[in-house]
């Protein structure tokens, strides 16, 4: 199968060891050299596209098949501001950086008549999937940069130090990292982003962005 990664180099190596070497890969980190490509392959892996919306356009009339990370803006979103005039094939996927990597796929859907067609591809790039609703910060990235921006108000008002808080959230919930570790794997952009999209799309509180982690956002 031939596949087009456009995003960073990390996202790329993800790729990689997520679905194997046996697959062709071509990788650009520009939208619209990438573009020049789209013609020659059976699926596009696209990281970048939530942080250049404007570039969605170069979906709108061809008929790849795309994955895109939808952590910070829907498919919803995207396909509106073509007027839902969209020939690619197109799902939402979690392209967090650290997320890639696991047992499952976490993909949500434009249209619900192609999980069938998601269902082949799935078993094409063998991987599991999870089918999760189109929303912006999906599921998993939305819970763990919720519980690294909690670890930040707790470090802002003295109740723990970051390394205790990392060492107790590893050993007493069997996460792979702490939060503070994870925001360091995943980028304070992507947490402080995501976290802000979030809030915007649901006015909740609890994505409400610590002073602390968007003091640090402000500095990185």
């Amino acid at each position: 199968m031939n596949i087009l990664v456009i995003g960073e180099e990390e996202n790329f190596n993800e790729c990689q060891v997520k679905f194997g070497t046996h697959h062709h890969y071509l990788w650009e980190r520009d939208h619209r050299e990438a573009e020049k490509f789209l013609i020659n392959q059976h699926l596009v892996f696209d990281f970048t596209l939530d942080d250049e919306p404007a570039c969605f356009e170069m979906y709108a009339q061809n008929t790849t098949r795309v994955f895109i990370n939808t952590s910070k803006v829907s498919l919803g979103d995207l396909t509106h501001s073509c007027d839902n005039k969209v020939s690619s094939l197109l799902f939402g996927f979690n392209g967090m950086p650290t997320f890639l990597n696991r047992n499952i796929l976490e993909v949500s859907l434009w249209k619900k008549e192609d999980e069938a067609k998601l269902i082949q591809i799935c078993r094409d790039l063998r991987t599991d999937y999870l089918l999760v609703d189109d929303r912006v910060g999906l599921v998993t990235p939305r819970v763990v940069c919720m519980i690294i921006n909690e670890a930040y108000y707790a470090v802002q008002e003295g109740t723990a130090s970051r390394s205790d808080i990392d060492i107790a959230m590893r050993l007493g919930t069997n996460y792979p990292y702490g939060p503070f570790e994870w925001c360091t794997k995943i980028g304070i952009k992507h947490v402080y982003e995501l976290l802000e999209a979030v809030y915007e799309d649901t006015k909740d509180e609890r994505y409400k962005i610590c002073p602390l982690l968007k003091k640090e956002y402000y500095r990185s």
